[in-house]
């Protein structure tokens, strides 16, 4: 929690105690359904919510923006972003039944009414949305042909609508096919702590 107020510093006492209580949950959770790995749980602050707030330092999403967590597993990044954005409406997506479920479940119980679920694959979701996020669940031009047909034409973002993505690594051949409509930050220009320093966040306008 302390690296959420240390980078976060304007989050309500309310979010403050959403993020808080996410320790519990998850950890309760992990021991009945495996959705972080058991030697990563004491990481969930760093490793996970901080991890998806990274897209929080990347853009501003404004009020009545609609967003898909492609591949949400047990909820990330979508639930520490719904958190962070209460008035953006996030639609948390996963194949696996059982980890949707977990998401499910971990927001209603922090009171999160900004998130709904599906247990389905990308592929079917027929929505628009102004933006997909997703983390590393797949190859960059993978993503793009899965998930172009879900953003909306129109536009209310400073950035325009697209992808965005955390990824790991060289980056330069997922990205080449979109030379012109793609930007790469690293993570260690906003995060100091090691974990993030082959962490990026990867933008693409669609």
């Amino acid at each position: 929690m302390e690296n959420i107020k240390k980078y976060f510093p304007g989050i309500s006492e309310k979010q403050e105690e959403q993020f808080a209580a996410l320790y519990d949950l998850y950890y309760d959770w992990n021991s009945k359904i495996n959705v972080i790995s058991r030697k990563d749980i004491e990481n969930l602050y760093l490793h996970h919510v901080l991890h998806s707030l990274a897209i929080a330092k990347y853009i501003t999403f404004k009020p009545g923006t609609k967003i898909m967590d492609m591949g949400c597993g047990g909820g990330f990044p979508g639930i520490p972003l719904a958190i962070m954005f209460p008035e953006v409406d996030f639609h948390l997506v996963d194949s696996i039944g059982k980890k949707v479920r977990v998401a499910a479940e971990i927001a209603q119980s922090i009171g999160v009414t900004n998130v709904k679920t599906s247990h389905s694959r990308a592929e079917d979701i027929k929505d628009k949305y102004s933006f997909v996020v997703s983390r590393a669940v797949m190859q960059l031009p993978d993503l793009v042909k899965i998930c172009r047909k879900n953003i909306a034409k129109e536009q209310n973002n400073v950035l325009p609508n697209g992808i965005i993505c955390l990824k790991g690594g060289d980056m330069s051949a997922e990205t080449r096919p979109f030379k012109n409509c793609c930007e790469v930050i690293d993570l260690d220009n906003w995060f100091s702590e090691e974990y993030f320093k082959d962490k990026k966040v990867v933008y693409v306008q669609i």
